[in-house]
């Protein structure tokens, strides 16, 4: 069973087109061990491995610890959503607050 790091790492890779080789070329790692990092659970690489990877993929290293279990462009667009929820007056603010919880899901 593959962790969230092997989840994460593997839905990366594959949104940026790399098979497991190109990856484990770009980030100097054997392709053995990403498909280890992919696939098995109990993988703790170091914070090198994690920043080779990182800067093949064009993440943030951190982006695979982090329990947030959305893509980079999500995050983005969400952090983008909130910057300009902040610069609403409160009046507008209220009024998208009220739009968004006809959203919630009703029990």
């Amino acid at each position: 069973m593959a962790s969230r790091l092997g989840e994460k790492l593997r839905d990366l890779r594959k949104q940026n087109g790399l098979t497991l080789e190109k990856l484990a070329d770009a980030a100097g790692l054997s392709k053995s061990y990403l498909w280890e990092l992919e696939n098995r659970e109990s993988q703790r690489p170091s914070a090198e491995k994690l920043t080779a990877l990182a800067d093949a993929l064009g993440v943030a290293a951190s982006y695979f610890i982090d329990e947030d279990v959305r893509s980079p462009e999500e995050r983005h667009l969400d952090e983008a959503f909130f910057r300009g929820y902040q610069k609403l007056d409160p009046d507008a603010k209220e009024q998208l607050r009220k739009i968004l919880d006809t959203f919630k899901k009703k029990p």
